[in-house]
């Protein structure tokens, strides 16, 4: 996964796999999916990142399985 953001536009553009783009689409007025021909999620965009997601600080944590 790789996650770019662009200051000059405050967008942020996830993209979790690198599969030809098939369709996007709009899931609201700034954020879009882009898919590949089976409908699986390749990247996601997202316009004024800080105001709708609220992105002002990105921090990875992986979290592993738990034995029960």
């Amino acid at each position: 996964m790789k996650v770019k953001y662009f200051p000059d536009t405050d967008t942020a553009h996830i993209e979790f796999t690198d599969k030809e783009v098939y369709e996007t689409k709009e899931i609201s007025e700034n954020i879009y999916v882009d898919l590949d021909k089976d409908g699986n999620l390749v990247s996601m965009t997202i316009e004024h990142a800080k105001t709708n997601a609220k992105l002002w600080e990105f921090s990875f944590q992986e979290m592993g399985s738990q034995a029960a």
